[in-house]
């Protein structure tokens, strides 16, 4: 199964580092990034296998947000299935 990992915020060093290195805790394998940054705010989706997670999904989207929160940032996890139906009209 894949997940997809969408982080928003105000741009700053390291975003990627903690978002790469709590998917990497949980198991998480990252299979494909896109991120850019537009004068000082930083967009990033992220395409992630979670067939090896260590901690429910549930758990996983969880840590992910709280990581968001401490970090100043929006990040929202999701099954790629549910992320593909909510894009298509």
């Amino acid at each position: 199964m894949k997940a997809v990992i969408t982080v928003t915020g105000k741009d700053t060093v390291g975003i990627i580092a903690k978002v790469s290195a709590k998917c990497a805790e949980h198991g998480a394998n990252i299979i494909d990034i896109s991120q850019s940054v537009l004068r000082d705010y930083f967009a990033m989706i992220m395409l992630v296998d979670i067939d090896e997670l260590n901690v429910s999904f549930s758990d996983f989207v969880d840590s992910m947000a709280a990581l968001g929160r401490d970090s100043g940032l929006v990040i929202q996890t999701m099954h790629e299935e549910i992320f593909q139906v909510m894009h298509t009209i």
